[in-house]
């Protein structure tokens, strides 16, 4: 459990402005790096491996889904040759990724209030920075797992597209969404106890409602303007551009999926915020 701060009334307004996002954010830095520090080691705190397991988990990953798609069933994402196997793997290690840090928030957004009910209803606490702390946490596996696809790729193809620097950009309006996200999910995690189930269904939904194990092309035309309303399309596309194909992004395409991520970041935060004053009623 988190160390109480000190005596608040759990039912008292909480400012909504940017401003006073910004500030919650600089003034409690510190704060979500160390219980983002604390998820993360605690995860894997008595195992044998300890942290290690943060790079073993990628790359047992990328092996068995290299075997399972490129050897067992013979996959191609393009060429039929050799190389097409390995290529194969490293396209889907790319999806896997861009889903597998989504996931990790939005399946535990509705438990991390719940989890903490302490810091509700005794203590004055950020509450929310809980949600940032779960996605930083999320960040650094993510990490991990580009720097498994880094190695995989320069092992493989002996060399890597200089647009690799630009990943960073392309994820950002995947992070601010995200981030969103989180604040909604936590805060009806409060009032709907079913959330977690009801989200985690929805996250595996779209997995494969999104290219990760195939290309888009692989649909017909009529269906793949439904598959760009799933928020992880346009990123995983994006992704595999600058990862796999060396290609720039499309920085329109960005733009406006940065315009959408922020609008939504802000009213998760504003949600959060209004629907915080009852949290201390129901837990």
């Amino acid at each position: 459990m988190i160390t109480p701060l000190s005596v608040a009334d759990p039912h008292a307004a909480h400012p909504i402005s940017i401003i006073s996002l910004i500030n919650s954010i600089l003034k409690h830095r510190q704060l979500i790096v160390q219980l983002a520090k604390r998820e993360v080691v605690g995860r894997y705190k008595g195992s044998f491996l300890g942290m290690t397991w943060s790079f073993f988990n990628p790359v047992f990953m990328l092996v068995v889904y290299t075997f399972v798609f490129s050897v067992a069933f013979k996959a191609r994402w393009g060429a039929g040759d050799d190389e097409g196997q390995v290529q194969f793997a490293l396209v889907l290690f790319v999806g896997l990724m861009v889903h597998g840090f989504f996931s990790e928030v939005l399946n535990k957004a509705p438990t991390l209030v719940l989890n903490e009910s302490n810091l509700v209803k005794k203590v004055v606490f950020p509450l929310e920075i809980l949600p940032l702390v779960s996605v930083f946490a999320a960040l650094f596996h993510c990490a991990i797992s580009f720097g498994v696809y880094l190695i995989a790729m320069f092992a493989f193809a002996g060399y890597l597209h200089w647009s690799v620097i630009l990943m960073p950009v392309v994820f950002l309006p995947l992070l601010v969404l995200t981030i969103g996200l989180a604040w909604i999910l936590s805060s009806l995690g409060v009032y709907l106890r079913d959330a977690s189930q009801t989200v985690g269904i929805v996250t595996s939904v779209l997995m494969f409602m999104a290219p990760v194990f195939y290309p888009v092309t692989a649909l017909p035309e009529s269906l793949r303007g439904w598959l760009l309303l799933n928020p992880l399309t346009f990123i995983i596309e994006q992704s595999r551009d600058v990862l796999i194909w060396g290609r720039l992004p499309d920085w329109v395409g960005l733009g406006a999926y940065m315009l959408i991520a922020t609008l939504v970041a802000w009213v998760g935060y504003v949600w959060f915020q209004k629907t915080r004053r009852g949290f201390a009623d129901v837990l």
